[in-house]
């Protein structure tokens, strides 16, 4: 054994490994008991390769600029862009706590890591090469006890370099290894620690600089960890998040809802990811990265060339390096020009991530390099299109996320387009963010044309429209491109509506070059589940033209009535609209599924079981009614009824299908308020839009408006006509009394609180008939809200007539009416004009 073991040793020492080496290949270490570093101490100051670089510019936003990230980064992208990157400092005050410092996670929850060898990122022979030739001798810097560099003897022709998976480790133990790593590194030529009393802490540029020796001059065998792309939804967030059911302080609170919460900034108002409906992980949901001394991430750019944005939770700095997106073609030319070989056997290199090119090398190429120096609490914007790099300079922990602004569609178009050339998969549809962002602004517009009211989300959709907009001019070009494929393919293919649920339930992209097919198709009847895009049309069979076909979203007829109501048409605008392409299919699918709450699809007559069922998801939703306030008791003709008490400032809560997106539940607000004259003003609000809201003189009137209004959302976005939608009908089961409350236990027991002594005789008339075994009401009697002024002969003429009248009134002239009736101004004076007014319209035919 002994012998064995001199040779094996001697064998190792003539290919560059220790016999320990050896041992990793064969027996790794299990995963539960994470190494320790044995680092022989190297550290030269002198051997430094620091590259000398200009900085990238560093920003410093007020609390004011904080608000909106996306309007900051819009204010700060004409002075960074050309950097490629920058550096933001948040404001001293913006420190969100770490849920990922709390002890259950730091101490207990593990993570998996991947073996980096710093030493092979730029200086490394192809797979092929390097299995038939003799290594190099090489010190050993970092012994783990795991295996780097297996290799499958059957098939090196087809690896490729990359990471091999290393142990796993919690926060604790990773930084724990770093400590040790960076003790036993950076010490001087004879041992000796800089102070006995005092660990030597190198500084940032002693990291840098070491980092690119050994990246361009490797003459030892450097390997560290790195916990990269790990999913937040799975290990956790670092910033904190909403729970369900879990009470948040306001401090809290207010990190959680920040838009510099990254879990928010993907779909922010103003992001065109905000119409992807998938959580895509690393894309729309974040992911986190945990780095040790030297750990790294190789030169990429952003998939589908979008924005990005990093905060470093805590720990120590990453160095970054950008490259402005004008220069990325310039920078893969230097990296296919010095690293001819590499790219000659991964022709998608750039792709994979594992390849550093020093910035001084690349400055020798004429491309354009800066430096910025993230520390903890600090964010790094990448901008689009822009290659970045860096490495850590000890343990810590970041974040980061993708972001689009309207600004990023035109980089974002190049960019699918390229990956069609390439082959390459996408990993969103770019098509169906576009026509989200071009919809939604149509939406603003019109609304903007209604209401003439300019919200902020309004005024930065308006901002990107008309012929010069950036909205615009990229839709535009979008349309050209298709009508240019379509024209080539001239008469050949039989032209076909596409589905509004094509590529919901499923991805849809091309056989021959994975482009994304949201807006176009073309397939065969030979092969239904099969699809081109319009550029490979041709390609998809072989079969006669009247068998093939395309499938289009939108016909070019439509498309350019987009841009034109894009531009600012007014009649394209109020053509989308009217028309009910005023949402997406993703939402016209979700409409279709709002009536039943369940996830099927647009109701039409499907038998008694499913309106029983129906009928039952509406009841549950009418019959939640949380009472916020009792009000006070008005002993008034009107102010009660037969069936409810009607008290004074009584507010209610009620969760129903929302009237400005019926493929959600919202909260309701109804209220009682002090119409003077009138009587009871019955008004419902939507809670979070307050302005959107219904008013009339009786309880049910008011919600059959808000019934009104839905029914019209539903069967816009249906896209259906109302007379296939037979489920509308259970909608009008609701009971307007019963939304507001008034026939809730609970709600009748607070309000017969209020009148202990029974001044309202009309409703406790009601109330021993009932109990005795009478009923006075007929059945199918409307609320005597909406009957009693209409021929009550002990209301006087004046408010008889009112009533009438301002049943026919807009919410609009409610508010007018009640603000004239209640307010300081009431007096006789009024009564009398009023008086007046009713004279007129009595004699009026």
């Amino acid at each position: 054994m002994d012998s064995l073991a001199s040779a094996t040793e001697s064998m190792a020492m003539e290919v560059g490994f220790d016999k320990q080496s050896i041992k990793r290949e064969s027996s790794p270490e299990p995963d539960s008991s994470p190494p320790s570093p044995k680092v022989s101490p190297k550290w030269n100051p002198l051997e430094a390769c620091r590259p000398s670089l200009d900085d990238a510019p560093i920003f410093y936003p007020t609390n004011e600029d904080f608000e909106d990230p996306l309007a900051y980064i819009e204010k700060l992208r004409s002075k960074a862009e050309s950097f490629g990157i920058c550096r933001i400092v948040p404001p001293v005050a913006w420190t969100p706590p770490c849920p990922l410092k709390e002890k259950e996670i730091w101490e207990k929850s593990k993570f998996p890591t991947r073996i980096q060898l710093i030493d092979l990122l730029q200086n490394r022979e192809p797979i092929k090469k390097s299995t038939n030739s003799k290594k190099r001798k090489r010190r050993i810097i970092s012994k783990t006890g795991y295996s780097r560099r297996r290799r499958d003897s059957d098939c090196d022709a087809e690896e490729k370099f990359g990471f091999e998976t290393g142990p796993d480790f919690t926060l604790e133990e990773l930084q724990k290894y770093d400590e040790d790593f960076k003790e036993s590194y950076f010490q001087v030529e004879d041992g000796s620690k800089a102070s006995e009393n005092k660990k030597f802490k190198p500084k940032v540029k002693d990291i840098e600089g070491e980092y690119w020796r050994i990246v361009e001059q490797p003459t030892d065998e450097v390997e560290v960890y790195y916990g990269a792309d790990l999913e937040t939804k799975k290990f956790g967030s670092g910033f904190p998040k909403h729970s369900p059911g879990s009470a948040q302080s306001l401090e809290v609170e207010q990190y959680t809802k920040s838009g510099w919460n990254l879990n928010n900034l993907s779909r922010l108002p103003g992001s065109v990811l905000a119409f992807e409906s998938c959580d895509i992980s690393g894309v729309i949901v974040p992911w986190l990265y945990v780095g040790m001394c030297f750990s790294t991430f190789c030169w990429h750019v952003e998939d589908h060339h979008l924005y990005s944005l990093n905060y470093l939770h805590t720990g120590d700095p990453k160095v970054w390096y950008g490259i402005p997106g004008h220069h990325a073609a310039s920078f893969e030319n230097a990296l296919k020009k010095r690293l001819p070989d590499l790219f000659k056997e991964q022709p998608d290199l750039l792709h994979q991530l594992v390849t550093q090119l020093s910035p001084r090398i690349l400055k020798e190429e004429g491309v354009s390099v800066y430096r910025a120096v993230q520390r903890s609490g600090e964010f790094i914007l990448t901008f689009p299109k822009a290659y970045h790099s860096g490495f850590n300079c000890g343990f810590n922990c970041a974040e980061a996320v993708n972001v689009a602004p309207v600004d990023w569609l035109v980089y974002g178009q190049n960019a699918v387009e390229g990956y069609s050339k390439q082959r390459r998969k996408t990993s969103l549809s770019h098509d169906k963010l576009l026509l989200g962002a071009a919809l939604e602004a149509i939406r603003s517009l019109r609304e903007l044309a209604v209401s003439r009211k300019k919200t902020p989300v309004i005024a930065r959709w308006k901002k990107v429209c008309s012929e010069d907009g950036m909205l615009t001019k990229a839709v535009k070009r979008r349309v050209e491109t298709e009508a240019e494929r379509l024209n080539e393919l001239g008469d050949s293919f039989s032209v076909v509506k596409m589905e509004g649920d094509f590529d919901i339930k499923r991805e849809r992209e091309c056989f021959m070059c994975f482009y994304d097919l949201h807006m176009s198709a073309s397939s065969c009847k030979c092969s239904p589940n099969r699809f081109a895009c319009l550029t490979h049309a041709k390609n998809l069979c072989s079969c006669e033209s009247k068998e093939r076909f395309i499938l289009l979203r939108y016909t070019l007829v439509e498309l350019r009535s987009l841009v034109r109501a894009l531009e600012g048409d007014p009649d394209a605008i109020e053509a989308w609209a009217q028309n009910g392409r005023g949402q997406s299919p993703l939402q016209q699918q979700r409409a279709k599924e709002a009536l039943d709450l369940k996830g099927t699809s647009c109701p039409k007559s499907r038998g008694s079981s499913k309106a029983h069922q129906q009928d039952a998801a509406i009841n549950r939703l009418s019959q939640s009614v949380e009472l916020l306030k009792s009000g006070s008791l008005v002993v008034k003709k009107l102010w009660c009824s037969k069936q409810a008490i009607y008290s004074k400032g009584f507010k209610s809560r009620v969760k129903f299908l929302s009237v400005l997106d019926p493929t959600k539940l919202t909260n309701y607000i109804s209220e009682v308020l002090d119409a003077g004259l009138l009587g009871p003003l019955f008004r419902v609000s939507l809670e979070e839009h307050p302005s959107e809201n219904f008013s009339n003189v009786s309880a049910e009137k008011c919600w059959q408006m808000v019934i009104q209004r839905l029914k019209l959302e539903i069967i816009k976005k249906c896209d259906e006509p109302a007379s296939s939608l037979t489920s509308l009908q259970h909608l009008d089961s609701i009971n307007g009394l019963d939304m507001f409350g008034f026939l809730s236990p609970h709600v009748i027991q607070a309000l017969e609180a209020l009148d202990p002594t029974h001044q309202l005789e009309e409703y406790w008339n009601q109330r021993r008939a009932k109990v005795f075994g009478v009923e006075q009401t007929k059945e199918g009697e409307k609320d005597d809200t909406e009957k009693v002024g209409v021929s009550d002969p002990s209301m006087d003429r004046d408010t008889r007539l009112l009533r009438g009248l301002l049943k026919k009134a807009t919410p609009e002239e409610l508010a007018m009416m009640h603000g004239l009736l209640c307010g300081e101004t009431r007096n006789t004076e009024l009564q009398e004009e009023l008086s007046s007014l009713v004279d007129k319209m009595e004699k009026s035919p």
